[in-house]
């Protein structure tokens, strides 16, 4: 994700009206909603595409790790190699810097960086992997090409992207179908693809990768006990009413704070219900260089 402090001309919002400083680097901001389902994330549920990849020596830059939960588990698999994430947002790398410490992973470390900018040479990285970014800038083609400049001659450009549009629920909801809805013009309103799963292999070789260099396949999460609807169904309560998703729907003049709070409830209320299950599909491409 391209940090705010590196120069960029931001997409303009609805109106013509600038956006909220985040909206480039990451549609849902850095509430704390947002970073708890962040910390969630391991190289087990959201990289298993990556891992036959990996071994002690590996180089590995995280583009937009967020509070590295991920980036520390790459890290573990490719000691004694140094893995570096990089992020728009301090806040977040601070609670990386936490988690790492935490976990004991000394051979990772975490940089404010411009996805759009790398700070790092030709070829630097064996590795350079990216989950769930793409579809928070307004121009993921040139982020591609950027990840795969830094990425070494036959090393790997690793991306995943989530595919709202795919996301699919029990029992039905005409609120989480509205939710949805939302949250696909919200991103339009701001420049950015909601379905970048279905996309990324696209744009990964509009990026100047050889069809025969990709490797194409899809992951999915799913949500589907009781512990799981209710960590899933309060976070994105919180989303819809204290988030950066939350402040661009008011911007752009797509939902209030009533609307806004409804939607909470639909959440809160799917989260209760017996047998319900939320899964979440991804797009993966593994691109030789």
């Amino acid at each position: 994700m391209n940090a705010t402090s590196e120069p960029f001309e931001a997409p303009t919002g609805p109106g013509g009206s600038t956006p909220s400083l985040e909206s480039e680097s990451y549609t849902h901001g850095h509430h704390e909603s947002v970073l708890r389902s962040h910390r969630w994330r391991t190289a087990e549920n959201s990289a298993t595409f990556l891992l036959p990849h990996l071994a002690p020596g590996t180089t590995v830059l995280d583009v937009g790790c967020g509070p590295g939960t991920l980036t520390a588990d790459l890290a573990s698999r490719v000691a004694p190699a140094t893995v570096i994430g990089v992020d728009a947002s301090e806040k977040a790398l601070a609670s990386a810097r936490e988690n790492a410490t935490a976990k004991g992973v000394d051979n990772v470390e975490f940089r404010q960086a411009n996805a759009y900018e790398l700070p790092f040479d030709d070829g630097s990285f064996d590795v350079v992997f990216a989950h769930q970014v793409l579809q928070h800038l307004s121009d993921p083609i040139a982020a591609l090409r950027e990840m795969r400049r830094v990425t070494r001659p036959g090393g790997l450009v690793a991306n995943r992207e989530s595919d709202y549009a795919a996301m699919t629920w029990y029992p039905a909801s005409d609120g989480l179908s509205e939710w949805n809805e939302l949250y696909h013009e919200v991103t339009r309103a701001y420049g950015f693809e909601a379905d970048a799963g279905r996309r990324l292999l696209s744009w990964v070789e509009q990026s100047g990768f050889a069809p025969e260099a990709i490797t194409p396949s899809a992951g999915v999460w799913c949500y589907s006990t009781p512990a799981d609807r209710q960590w899933w169904g309060g976070l994105w309560a919180e989303r819809c009413i204290a988030s950066n998703f939350a402040v661009q729907a008011k911007e752009s003049a797509l939902a209030d704070d009533v609307a806004l709070e409804q939607l909470a409830q639909e959440w809160l209320r799917w989260a209760e219900e017996p047998g319900g299950w939320f899964a979440v599909l991804h797009g993966e491409t593994l691109a030789r260089v």
